[in-house]
């Protein structure tokens, strides 16, 4: 704020002060303008000397003269007065003048030169003289007469190709493929940058090549055969092939470059066209290929399963010990991942009434439980995701994404064990995007169960589309354990289950005790299994109750808690079954080793571990000629039947004789060690684990090329597209709840994040989607 009492108006000192900035600036200026000036006028003089000098010198009196043409002396007098007049035009104060005038920050000062350039020029194509092509600030004027080099060496070729021709020995060399190559070398040279460039644009007929090419997975989907996709293919790029020009050369001369097969050189030239356009493809559209880059870390696996112990299923036991397992060899890194229960689905799902309070108490009991089998520790983490229990699917439906319990940094290789299921409602990150490679257990055969249920064909034939769907857009290889399960996208078949070591153990000890001529098995035959009827129960009573006079005397233990526990013993019962119902108990209790025979009439099972267990303890097993039991065929004590007749007849060949001893190599077949190997084999890892570790090889131009341009894939974009409408559908709720959904599994409630201490689901995925 001013004073009112203090004068305001300007001394001398404050208007000196103001002014000395701009009277310096001003002085720098006049400095500059100055210098340029005398270094101007210093150059013009020197230049001046020059050009007087080199007119006055005569050819006699110095040497460099003498080699120069008299030619070129006329030729640059004849342009003297004219840049004379142009320099005089350019320093007058008059332009000078006028260059001021136009002075501006935003006015560029522009010399026009055209003059010096036309006066140049109009000497040159005058004179006549000069046949070295002329450029002018960097623009082309004359092309003048092809490089003195290449025209001799151009000619030397020529003449030694007419000597040849009279010469027997080099008549052959002429003809050779190293003189062809030479020549279409020598043709690059000659040529300007810009040509040598051009690439030929795809025409109709390669792009439709190029499409059917693509659109393979889509013709096998219609019934249609490859081998005449590949005719047809062949068809539309050979006609254009016989006219096709790389980089101008012709299509004989190509040939010589490298000769190709119809796809290779189909691919060759759509790379081609796209590198001369600069496009790279870097995914997009429906994928995303931003995934974690751990070349010079370890790998690392995620086994991501929908059950847990103390639940006594398979789903729960195999991935298990395939964690336990893999981790062994110490080559990766091991997570397993299960699903977390509330307290109240708990006490739905894990028998005897057991419970945790927190995950740790739940990881301590797992791994207590794994260590007393395998017999050492295993060193590998247990993550929980979260999990709700369906009553009338039986099974646990994830809450939420379940990829987002790897970390990014863990995001390497997944195992999904039962992937239909793990995917039926799942609303997330896409498995093959956040992963480099996904593989597929596929552990139950769930269209058997749903055909045994009311509407079981309709709900079949639904399911069995949905799981094409998910299997074929979540994974990049799916691993079926016997035929039993349906035909999905990408699988093969393969057992990669072993049996508990203990199993193995036990049937150690009781072909020791047969050598020494104890009786090893004192009881007669039993059946072990979840009492539900899709278990084998159904098969089971039918088969006692058609043939109960042919198996008179025939008795037979049943140990199994379930669901359907009260109507399989009322059943049982109401036929006068001589069937022993006991509590279930693990397999490896003491009390089923004395038995000799295992019944296991399932037909609805993918690969029962029960059976594979009593084989490892030297036991006959009594079961089904069913796709679920090939695996076990080869083994000698193994006993299978067509029909009820032969079931009856099994029986009692079983009774009445004793089992062979397994031979090292049936017990390595049935261990965990032999199916991790199977497992690394059939689901390709083998192969990614070793291109992690071995460098790329060095390849030709063709290889570069075609790895410096990358295409989409129609099959990756089909894939990619139905793993958006999947998450589009599953998206939403009332969809969801039509189709079976447990409410509020799209994303995990409340107990879970106090369970599991995770933050909201508002918190981690807000509504504006920040």
């Amino acid at each position: 704020m001013l004073n009112p009492g203090m004068d305001t108006r300007p001394t001398a000192s404050t208007s000196a002060a103001a002014e000395s900035p701009f009277s310096f600036i001003s002085k720098g200026w006049r400095e500059d303008l100055r210098l340029i000036r005398s270094r101007a006028n210093s150059f013009k003089n020197l230049a001046d000397r020059e050009l007087e000098n080199f007119l006055n010198s005569a050819p006699t009196t110095r040497p460099l003269v003498a080699n120069a043409s008299i030619a070129e002396l006329e030729f640059v007098k004849r342009i003297q007065p004219k840049l004379s007049e142009i320099r005089r035009a350019y320093s007058s104060p008059e332009f000078s003048r006028k260059v001021m005038e136009k002075w501006s920050p935003r006015t560029a000062i522009r010399i026009d030169l055209s003059e010096i350039r036309k006066a140049i020029v109009a000497e040159v194509d005058e004179f006549g003289g000069v046949r070295r092509k002329v450029t002018w600030m960097g623009k082309q004027e004359d092309e003048g007469k092809e490089w003195e080099l290449m025209r001799r060496l151009k000619k030397g070729l020529k003449e030694f190709e007419k000597k040849s021709q009279s010469s027997e020995i080099l008549g052959s060399f002429k003809s050779s493929e190293f003189v062809e190559k030479l020549k279409l070398s020598l043709r690059s040279i000659c040529k300007e940058p810009q040509e040598s460039k051009d690439v030929p644009p795809l025409d109709l007929p390669e792009l439709l090549a190029y499409l059917v090419k693509q659109s393979e997975p889509l013709f096998d989907q219609l019934g249609i055969r490859r081998d005449l996709c590949d005719r047809l293919v062949e068809a539309l790029w050979s006609r254009r092939k016989d006219h096709l020009v790389y980089h101008s050369l012709s299509a004989s001369e190509a040939s010589l470059l490298g000769n190709e097969n119809m796809t290779d050189e189909l691919d060759l030239r759509i790379a081609s066209v796209l590198q001369s356009t600069g496009h790279h493809y870097e995914g997009g559209f429906w994928n995303d290929y931003a995934k974690r880059d751990n070349l010079d870390e370890k790998r690392h696996f995620a086994i991501v399963t929908t059950a847990s112990l103390p639940w006594m299923t398979g789903t729960a036991v195999n991935p298990l010990f395939r964690a336990a397992y893999l981790a062994k060899s110490a080559k990766q890194d091991v997570t397993l991942v299960v699903p977390w229960l509330c307290k109240s689905d708990q006490e739905l799902v894990y028998p005897n009434s057991t419970t945790f309070s927190s995950p740790e108490e739940q990881e301590a009991y797992i791994r207590n439980w794994l260590e007393e089998r395998v017999g050492f520790k295993a060193d590998f983490k247990i993550s929980f995701y979260p999990g709700k229990f369906s009553k009338e699917r039986r099974s646990i439906i994830p809450a939420g994404d379940t990829s987002e319990f790897i970390s990014s940094k863990e995001a390497d290789i997944a195992i999904l064990e039962e992937p239909e299921h793990l995917n039926w409602y799942h609303h997330g990150k896409r498995w093959t995007d956040k992963f480099n490679h996904v593989v597929g257990v596929v552990h139950t055969n769930y269209l058997e169960y749903i055909k045994r249920e009311k509407y079981g064909a309709i709900q079949a034939f639904l399911v069995k589309h949905i799981n094409n769907l998910v299997t074929r857009a979540y994974c990049h290889k799916v691993l079926r354990l016997s035929a039993a399960t349906q035909d999905l996208p990408k699988s093969v078949i393969c057992n990669v289950h072993g049996v508990n070591p203990k199993f193995l153990k036990v049937g150690e000890k009781i072909a020791a005790e047969r050598e020494c001529g104890q009786k090893a098995f004192p009881k007669g035959a039993y059946f072990l299994g979840k009492m539900v009827w899709a278990k084998g129960y159904r098969e089971l009573i039918d088969l006692l109750a058609k043939h109960k006079s042919d198996l008179e005397g025939f008795k037979l233990d049943v140990y199994g808690n379930g669901e359907d526990s009260h109507e399989v013993q009322s059943a049982a019962k109401k036929l006068n079954l001589n069937l022993n119902f006991l509590k279930g108990r693990d397999h490896a209790d003491d009390s089923l080793h004395g038995y000799k025979v295992f019944v296991n009439p399932s037909v609805s099972d993918v690969l029962c571990t029960a059976t594979a267990e009593a084989l490892a303890m030297g036991k006959f097993v009594i079961c089904a000629d069913h796709p679920s039991n090939d695996f076990f065929k080869a083994f000698p004590n193994c006993l299978t039947y067509k029909t009820p007749e032969g079931f009856v007849a099994r029986v009692k060949e079983a009774l009445a004789s004793e089992p062979q001893p397994l031979t090292p190599e049936q017990r390595y077949n049935l261990s965990w060690e032999a199916a991790t190997q199977r497992f690394m084999e059939y689901s390709e890892l083998d192969k990614v684990l070793s291109s992690h570790n071995s460098k790329p090889r060095e390849g030709g131009w063709q290889s570069n090329k075609l790895k410096s341009i990358s295409l989409p894939n129609a099959s990756d974009v089909l894939d990619g597209g139905l793993a958006f409408a999947h998450y589009c559908f599953t998206g939403n709720e009332i969809l969801r709840l039509a189709t079976g959904a447990i409410p509020g599994t799209r994303v995990y409630d409340k107990q879970h994040c106090r369970d599991l201490h995770l933050l909201p689901p508002q918190v981690r995925s807000p509504v504006y989607g920040w």
